[in-house]
């Protein structure tokens, strides 16, 4: 009974920072296909979605992932799921609107990478490998450049 009780508590405490650390906000702004921005508290908060990488501005499709998001969420009450901090100062999180991932949607749409450095969600690699397979989105274009290698060769060049 003992061993039972013991595995039921390390089981819950496993499961409970999901919905202590979950809250809603409203979708105030949307910054780029992975960067939006969430009222809390009566403040501002810049949330970059979580184990994805869209396109730069600059970038081929990076207009049309902002798009997308901002179709997704712009005014919108979403629950943000916070899985770290970046270096920024940016909350990184899953974003939910409605019965909706937005992070899988812009992969399925092919509006994204799965961010393998950072994450190791076989179903995030399921979803990108099966738009690359469909030719969706930017995966029509051959020799697309992921983003992190795109920022890189534009911090090279200028600096």
């Amino acid at each position: 009974m003992r061993i039972k009780t013991t595995i039921l508590i390390v089981a819950c405490l496993l499961f409970i920072p999901t919905f202590l650390f979950a809250w809603d906000g409203k979708v105030v702004s949307v910054t780029d296909g992975d960067t939006i921005k969430v009222l809390k508290d009566g403040k501002q908060v810049k949330i970059r979605l979580a184990a994805i990488d869209c396109p730069e501005k600059g970038q081929p499709y990076g207009q049309a992932a902002r798009k997308f998001t901002a179709k997704l969420v712009s005014g919108k009450v979403v629950m943000i799921w916070p899985t770290d901090t970046d270096r920024y100062g940016r909350i990184i999180a899953f974003v939910f609107v409605v019965d909706k991932n937005v992070n899988k949607e812009l992969l399925k749409a092919g509006l994204a990478w799965h961010y393998k450095y950072y994450s190791r969600d076989p179903e995030l690699a399921k979803l990108e490998f099966e738009a690359r397979s469909k030719k969706v989105g930017l995966w029509k274009e051959p020799n697309q450049i992921a983003p992190w290698e795109w920022r890189k060769n534009k911090r090279k060049k200028s600096g």
